[in-house]
C-alpha cells in the first residue's frame, strides 16, 4: 500500500523534467506530505493527453459511484490498485486498459515496524531517490463530468529493499523505470503487456529510506519541509538508510 506521498519540486522544474505543461496551474503547489485519505490532487500525465499534466483527485471513482461519491468512498478504498488483480477487478480493469497515467512524485512514505516488532507502533519511513529526483508511479484514472479526474496508484509485491521498509504488509508502489514510462502510456497495450509492466517495470535505480516524524498523528500540519528530516525512531534506526 502507499497512502502518503510528496512532490516538492517547483512547477518550472517539473515541466522541464517531463516535457509536459501543467494545466490548471492554480491547483499546483509543492507539497511535502499529503495523505490519500484526505483525497488531495495528485499531478498526472494521462494516456489521452501526454503533453499535459492534470490534477487528479486521489481515490478513483468507479462509474457506479458517481451519483454519490461520499457514499462510494465510505465503502471502497481506491487509493491503491493491486497490480496482481488489476485486470480482474470490476473497478480497475477498464481504466487499466484504457486510462493509464504517470503520477508525479519525488518521495513517498511507508509504515515500518522497527526490529519486526509488529505489536508496536509503526514508524513512517520516507522513501526517495538520490538527490530527491522526480519519478513516476504507474496510475489509472477515470474522468467524471468535465474537469474532474480521479486516480488510483498501482501497487505490487515488495522487492528485497521494500520488504525491509514495509516489513508487515510487504507491498510497494509501482515506480516505473524511466525507460517504461512511455510504454505505460501506449494506447495499444495488450493485457499481457500491462501485466508485464506491472511485474517487471519497477525502476532499476536504488531507493533510500529514513525515519521521519509521526505523520500518522491527527491534527498536525505535516506538510512542511521539517517533516522530511531524519529522526530517531526509538529503535536505533536514526536516519537509517536501508
Amino acid at each position: 500500500m502507499c497512502y502518503e506521498t510528496s512532490l516538492t519540486k517547483k512547477l518550472a522544474a517539473i515541466e522541464k523534467h517531463t516535457g509536459a505543461e501543467m494545466l490548471y496551474i492554480e491547483t499546483y503547489k509543492p507539497y511535502y506530505h499529503v495523505s490519500g485519505f484526505t483525497h488531495p490532487n495528485l499531478f498526472c500525465i494521462p494516456l489521452e493527453d501526454p503533453a499535459h499534466i492534470y490534477p487528479m483527485e486521489w481515490g478513483l471513482i468507479a462509474p457506479w459511484g458517481e451519483k454519490d461519491i461520499i457514499s462510494f468512498r465510505s465503502k471502497y478504498n481506491t487509493l491503491n490498485a493491486k497490480g496482481e488483480t488489476l485486470l480482474k477487478s470490476n473497478t480497475y480493469k477498464n481504466p487499466a486498459r484504457k486510462r493509464r497515467c504517470l503520477i508525479l512524485a519525488d518521495g513517498f512514505f511507508e509504515p515500518h515496524y522497527p526490529n519486526d516488532n509488529f505489536k508496536g507502533g509503526a514508524v513512517p519511513k520516507f522513501c526517495y531517490l538520490e538527490n530527491r529526483k522526480l519519478f513516476t508511479f504507474a496510475g489509472i484514472y477515470n474522468e467524471f463530468d468535465s474537469n474532474y479526474w480521479s486516480v488510483s496508484l498501482v501497487t505490487t509485491e515488495a522487492n528485497d529493499f521494500f520488504e525491509k521498509v514495509h516489513n508487515k504488509k510487504k507491498r510497494m508502489p509501482l515506480v516505473l523505470d524511466p525507460t517504461f514510462e512511455g510504454e505505460w502510456l501506449r494506447e495499444d497495450l495488450s493485457d499481457k503487456d500491462i501485466l508485464e509492466l506491472v511485474n517487471h517495470g519497477f525502476i532499476k535505480e536504488d531507493f533510500k529510506a529514513h525515519s521521519v516524524a509521526n505523520i500518522y498523528k491527527r491534527d498536525l500540519n505535516t506538510n512542511t519541509p521539517e517533516f522530511l528530516q531524519p529522526v530517531d525512531d526509538g529503535a536505533g534506526e536514526q536516519g537509517k538508510l536501508f
